[in-house]
């Protein structure tokens, strides 16, 4: 009777996570690599129920599972994002009428941690885009890595954005490009000089490539700035990241300290270092609140200080007059 209860169980969490990821893809627009999350953590308190249905949960369970995610020694940002999950999985159900209450409703969690982001020196960015102009075996691979890095950090995107960037966005020697962000949310980002070129001479060599293909095996041209073969029709995420590994090792640059997303911390602070408006940078990155973009600061907070330190004439404290 209890392996019954446990597939019931299993099948009752089944249809109440799929039925929440849908909804999370349809009416919310929620990324795929969000919802992969959820499905992630959504599971992991499966688990911790066994046969026991979602329906029937009560807030001690959810309390439960947290002191048991403690216990295994999961980070508290892990345990802070499993209760987000199910916080957000209880809200749709009481709204679609599954539950007539919501368990999670009070439930207070560990929070997260807000640590400064780890970030890249100017002349630790310098050496990668330099790499990246050497770093392939054709030139077409070099031509594709230098428009990638360039972009990169010329804009701030997200490498989920910058792999999937439409070609026709890119036409036309655009100063700016029209970005979809998180949530269909889209904006503009300016391109700089070296960006624009970058994507010019990637442009010219990823058409011939793409003409070449159509004539050889009659292939349909790609919609992406970046095509790939691969099921996803653009480069990946995964890709990516293993590539911008070797154009750290090409560039002396210690790889455990480089990722996409660093350089997007790295277009960030240095923006904010020599001058740029919070509230730009905020637009640039498509943050919707201005406390996400406000942890930069502390580099500003850091230039201030040293500015200090080195120039007010009290900061000697041996050149003070005796009191």
């Amino acid at each position: 009777m209890s392996g019954d209860r446990t597939t019931q169980g299993a099948a009752d969490h089944a249809r109440w996570i799929s039925g929440f990821l849908e909804a999370q893809a349809a009416e919310l627009d929620a990324s795929e690599n969000t919802r992969l999350a959820y499905g992630r953590d959504l599971m992991a308190f499966s688990e911790y129920l066994r046969a026991r249905g979602f329906e029937a949960v009560t807030r001690e369970d959810i309390e439960g599972f947290l002191v048991d995610c403690d216990t295994q020694g999961l980070a508290q940002s892990t345990r802070a994002r499993r209760l987000s999950a199910i916080k957000q999985l209880y809200r749709f159900a009481y709204e679609e009428g599954w539950r007539a209450d919501n368990p999670a409703l009070k439930i207070k969690g560990p929070g997260r941690v807000k640590s400064l982001p780890k970030t890249l020196s100017e002349a630790e960015v310098d050496a990668l885009l330099s790499a990246s102009r050497s770093l392939g075996r054709t030139d077409h691979d070099r031509l594709r890595n230098t428009c990638l890095m360039e972009l990169l950090y010329a804009t701030g995107m997200r490498v989920s954005e910058l792999v999937t960037l439409p070609v026709a966005a890119t036409r036309g020697d655009p100063r700016v490009l029209l970005v979809r962000g998180k949530g269909g949310k889209e904006r503009m980002v300016p391109l700089s000089p070296p960006a624009r070129d970058a994507l010019c001479a990637w442009l010219s060599a990823r058409d011939a490539g793409e003409e070449a293909a159509r004539l050889d095996h009659g292939a349909k041209p790609s919609p992406f700035l970046f095509p790939s073969t691969g099921k996803a029709g653009h480069l990946t995420r995964h890709r990516f990241y293993g590539l911008i590994k070797e154009i750290a090792v090409a560039a002396g640059v210690s790889p455990a300290k480089v990722t996409p997303h660093r350089l997007r911390h790295a277009f960030a602070t240095h923006l904010l270092a020599n001058g740029a408006d919070l509230r730009a940078i905020q637009t640039l990155l498509g943050h919707a609140d201005l406390a996400t973009t406000e942890i930069y600061t502390h580099v500003l907070e850091e230039r201030l200080r040293d500015l200090v330190l080195t120039h007010h004439p009290l900061s000697d404290t041996q050149s003070r007059p005796d009191e």
